[in-house]
């Protein structure tokens, strides 16, 4: 397997969901390769913060400052008036 190879089996592989010869393959690949090692760290972790920030996401945001949601309305083109 390939470092290019292992980047398109990785989702796979942190689900628990490759097929027994793929997964050899994929951690054969690991145990030769440090720098896919960093990455399928780096990726862990990535998704790892994604999941923490929906974990709250019925929670609504109260305290954003009116200055940031005008900038952010006038580059999409909208016009903000706070209250």
């Amino acid at each position: 397997m390939t470092c290019r190879e292992l980047t398109s089996f990785i989702a796979d592989y942190l689900a628990g969901e490759l097929q027994a010869d793929t997964r050899v393959a994929f951690e054969r690949h690991l145990s030769r390769c440090p720098n896919c090692v960093q990455y399928v760290a780096d990726y862990r972790r990535a998704v790892d913060l994604g999941q923490r920030v929906y974990a709250h996401d019925e929670e609504p945001v109260t305290d954003v400052p009116d200055d940031l949601v005008a900038a952010i309305l006038a580059a999409r083109g909208g016009k903000f008036a706070p209250d």
